[in-house]
């Protein structure tokens, strides 16, 4: 890899990390459209440490309130009840699926998660899964001409049941094309909680598998045709450019729609399988190349 394929592999990770499209597939695509080889599952996980770096920054007062209030729960039983130390103990508890299947999965999505046709499918699938829980969301939000406006839960109302499916819905970002937000944000709207409560939920549960993710695989870079120096160069661009993801995105959710990304996805799917139908793409492109 050189210091042009790392930067745009850099930028593509802060793009698409934060938003419901999928980062691991955009990498994927991104070096199977160019003819470059597969940046692989370690540079995807280290290039994450830079773009969950960008969310604790961005969330630092929230993230500092909780590990403080948590680890004062600890020795306090008074404190247990407060919001901010459950929320330590969510963001744990939330992180099990993940730790689990990773490891126990590890081979597969190295291997033959990456094919493009899977990649086609979970962008499609996942599309419909995201647009579905958005309109149900829209619906609850305003009601109707036989219905009022129903009231969606926020993470005050966040209990251990719910921090397990939003756990169950991370690990399926296991496999590229899913999108760890996507997947969260989905679980989320269809448990009934709000679109910020969803995303801010799948921000902080995030930390914990990304950050233990990259760690982990720091021992494999540097290794094959990704270099040291490439990987830190695209995991600082990915930190920069996550950093103002994140901050435009939270402002979007706010009062929009999640439907573009849907769109986004469903058609990129749709391309994806004409190309590999056609024999443009081979469904391993990359994963052999030079």
């Amino acid at each position: 890899m050189n210091w042009f394929e790392s930067f745009v592999l850099g930028l593509v990770q802060g793009l698409t990390e934060f938003l419901p499209i999928s980062s691991s597939a955009h990498l994927r695509l991104t070096a199977a459209f160019a003819g470059w080889q597969d940046p692989g599952a370690a540079f995807t996980a280290i290039t994450q440490i830079g773009t969950e770096a960008a969310v604790i920054i961005y969330f630092r007062k929230d993230i500092g309130r909780i590990i403080s209030m948590w680890a004062r729960s600890l020795f306090n039983r008074a404190l247990r009840h407060d919001h901010d130390a459950q929320m330590g103990w969510l963001v744990i508890v939330g992180s099990l699926p993940i730790g689990v299947l990773g490891i126990t999965l590890k081979d597969a999505v190295e291997g033959p998660f990456r094919d493009l046709r899977l990649i086609a499918t979970t962008l499609i699938v996942m599309g419909v899964v995201l647009g579905i829980a958005d309109r149900l969301a829209a619906r609850d939000e305003k009601g109707g001409r036989h219905r009022a406006a129903k009231q969606r839960k926020t993470l005050t109302d966040l209990g251990v049941k719910d921090g397990l499916l939003y756990g169950v819905c991370q690990a399926m970002a296991l496999i590229p094309g899913v999108s760890r937000s996507g997947a969260t944000i989905s679980g989320g709207l269809f448990m009934g909680y709000t679109r910020e409560s969803a995303a801010r939920y799948s921000f902080l549960l995030a930390i914990p598998a990304v950050l233990a993710s990259g760690v982990y695989e720091l021992k494999d870079a540097g290794q094959g045709h990704v270099a040291w120096g490439p990987t830190i160069f695209a995991t600082i661009v990915a930190f920069v450019v996550g950093y103002a993801v994140i901050a435009w995105f939270m402002r979007f959710i706010s009062n929009k729609s999640f439907m573009p990304f849907v769109v986004y996805r469903i058609l990129l799917g749709i391309v994806l399988f004409a190309l590999v139908a056609a024999g443009v793409l081979a469904p391993h492109a990359g994963e052999t190349a030079g």
